[in-house]
């Protein structure tokens, strides 16, 4: 004899799959009529997190306007490993898709590129008083403290050296 699923089991077993299947939801309540500038100053440890309202493709730079202020269920705490802050996302870039209403993994976000893959860079070598100046292509993108690989436009050797917060590329003694 088959017994007919229960309106109850049926949602239970829907929930699962969407978890399974979608990542994790946020479990919360969207907080009414915040503006971008109250959710930079609201946000309170555990209690207010942002989350995507539309999807932000891979690439995209994170803007508040892109992000809605939720108010966690209580008893709910956010999952470990998850940016819900305005500081952590506000000019961040996503590493992959970001879907409404979930989570953003800290994983799934990086700083914007300070230099561009194929970029034409100062590159300074510091000994004591003495400081080398060349130019090079840098060979992969990089943000301030990356290191990186980048080919001298005279000689063709490459070098590995740190990005600094000016864009230039130091390079030590190897």
């Amino acid at each position: 004899m088959v017994m007919p699923i229960s309106c109850s089991a049926f949602r239970r077993t829907a929930l699962i799959l969407a978890l399974v299947a979608g990542g994790m939801p946020a479990f919360a309540q969207e907080s009414a009529n915040q503006s971008a500038t109250q959710i930079a100053s609201n946000q309170t440890a555990g209690e207010v997190v942002l989350i995507p309202n539309r999807v932000i493709y891979p690439g995209e730079t994170i803007e508040l306007a892109a992000l809605k202020q939720v108010t966690l269920i209580p008893g709910k705490h956010k999952p470990e490993a998850m940016a819900t802050r305005a500081e952590e996302l506000q000019g961040k870039i996503a590493k992959r898709t970001l879907l409404p209403g979930r989570y953003i993994p800290t994983a799934a976000i990086r700083e914007a590129w300070l230099v561009e893959q194929g970029a034409a860079v100062q590159v300074l070598f510091v000994a004591g008083g003495l400081t080398i100046t060349a130019t090079a292509v840098t060979l992969q993108p990089g943000s301030a403290g990356d290191l990186i690989k980048v080919r001298n436009s005279d000689s063709g050797k490459i070098l590995s050296g740190t990005v600094m917060a000016d864009g230039t590329i130091q390079v030590s003694a190897s």
